[in-house]
């Protein structure tokens, strides 16, 4: 009984572990500056928008 109620305890830790590492990329690559070519290709797909 003990190591079903140890392996569901390592689980939960595992699962939490998971969650955590991947809000932290999450966030990282939400901090991520957009390089320079994509802004240029958005600024030249709203000029052709804004052009029709």
């Amino acid at each position: 009984m003990q190591s079903v109620m140890a392996e569901k305890r390592d689980a939960e830790g595992l699962k939490a572990r998971i969650d955590e590492n991947l809000k932290r990329v999450y966030q990282e690559v939400l901090e991520e500056e957009v390089p320079d070519r994509f802004k240029q290709l958005l600024d030249r797909l709203r000029q052709k928008g804004s052009a029709k």
